[in-house]
């Protein structure tokens, strides 16, 4: 017999059990203080675990299964200890920080048996009895999820700061008996557990994924797919041997830095990423900065070599299919004499023991500050396969790439799909349309 069904009044909960009640966040929590980040740790006991929103779980709604001793400890005085030492279920939410992709009000609940306190981007709300805490989080989790949090973050000097006061007397909650939330709460752990298992899984194997995908590229554009065959020394230190028949010349020898600048503004406006390469900004999912005017930036011409100064050392270079302009910051190569199919230099140009060879001859204080100006760049020594072989490596990879990459596509809609059904599962217990 299907349960009885009211209307809660709150738009995003919708209907709910006719016995459940509608209260106010603020009178579920008997008590709410903010962190203290502390001061340095001077070896005493006054330094203690300081939580940070870095150690959150948030996929588990838990703090993350960090060995206590490799946590941050940070000293405070005995009062400051007494006030905001963790205890057991305690909800921590984030209130300043987040991101463009992962707005701030994100919770977990505190599950550890060490002592910790948390630092001062949290708050930590405390459950009055009637109020299950594992429930209360689950309903955290809900509101965040489904972004009705957004309603209440301020945007200040680039920091997102949730207005959680003015969340917690506005926002009504549906609320059971306490017998029913810990039945709610214990079938969620459990369903999110398991599900959460498989999430794990798939990720590991989208990993592994990737990784081959890589060895492939790898083997077969520093050795070619014509399998056993003379090899010779290269004298290059990144790619110690090759085929016998390939050869190897610094970059100078084979590219020319250019230095062309869009008089009008008007070309498509192109970005380089160590993930994809070099592709119209237009096809990415970007809100940085971007000047009001494109006049001076550099002519990046099809087959021409892009490279992103700054990322280098991560493997952000490509050869372009696309006429554009690139920022002024940015370097264009281009081939003198054509030793390279444009599709081959591609795959080489990104290939990892070739970045890490950026890396090292970067410079830089910091990985932050790394530049791999042309004059590195151009004293590299390069591999180059006769042209009819590149072309066939090309063909080759395209094939084994694609079918990967299709692979590894399918297995990432997998997991929205988990996600959404986990999101959508946690809003139909904690609102009562599904009944344990």
């Amino acid at each position: 017999m299907a349960r009885e069904m009211k209307d809660s009044g709150v738009v995003w909960i919708g209907e709910v059990p006719a016995d459940w009640s509608m209260i106010r966040m603020k009178n579920c929590i008997k008590k709410r203080d903010g962190g203290a980040w502390g001061e340095d740790a001077v070896g005493d006991d006054g330094d203690v675990i300081c939580l940070r929103i870095a150690d959150f779980d948030y996929a588990r709604f838990r703090f993350k299964p960090t060995a206590p001793e490799q946590l941050t400890k940070r000293h405070y005085s005995q009062d400051v200890i007494q006030k905001l030492n963790l205890s057991k279920n305690d909800i921590l939410i984030e209130k300043s920080g987040g991101g463009e992709k992962t707005p701030v009000g994100r919770s977990v609940i505190f599950d550890k048996d060490y002592p910790a306190l948390f630092a001062n981007f949290m708050d930590r709300l405390r459950c009055k009895e009637f109020v299950d805490p594992e429930f209360m989080q689950f309903i955290f989790a809900t509101f965040y999820k489904n972004d009705y949090s957004k309603n209440y973050i301020k945007q200040t000097t680039g920091i997102q700061n949730l207005d959680l006061t003015s969340m917690l007397a506005n926002e009504l909650v549906a609320i059971p008996n306490l017998k029913e939330q810990k039945e709610i709460a214990a079938n969620l752990n459990q369903k999110c557990a398991e599900i959460d298992a498989v999430l794990e899984k798939t990720n590991t194997s989208i990993e592994e994924y990737k990784k081959l995908k890589k060895a492939i590229i790898t083997q077969t554009v520093t050795r070619g797919i014509r399998g056993d065959r003379p090899m010779k020394e290269s004298g290059i230190e990144w790619v110690p041997m090759i085929p016998a028949d390939w050869s190897n010349y610094r970059g100078k020898h084979l590219f020319y830095e250019t230095n062309e600048r869009s008089e009008t503004g008007s070309e498509e406006l192109l970005t380089v990423s160590h993930k994809t390469g070099v592709t119209p900004r237009s096809q990415k999912n970007v809100n940085m900065f971007m000047s009001e005017s494109l006049v001076g930036y550099k002519i990046c011409r099809k087959g021409d070599i892009a490279a992103n100064t700054m990322w280098m050392w991560q493997g952000a270079i490509g050869v372009s299919s696309y006429r554009g302009v690139i920022s002024p910051s940015y370097n264009t190569y281009r081939q003198r004499k054509g030793a390279f199919d444009s599709q081959y230099l591609d795959y080489l140009l990104r290939v990892p023991p070739l970045v890490e060879l950026y890396n090292v001859c970067s410079t830089g204080i910091t990985a932050s500050r790394l530049r791999l100006y042309p004059e590195q760049f151009l004293s590299i020594q390069f591999i180059v396969p006769p042209m009819e072989e590149q072309q066939e490596i090309v063909r080759f990879l395209h094939s084994r790439v694609d079918e990967m990459d299709a692979l590894i596509q399918k297995k990432e809609q997998f997991l929205a799909e988990l996600e959404t059904y986990k999101k959508s599962l946690i809003y139909n217990y904690v609102t009562g349309k599904k009944e344990v």
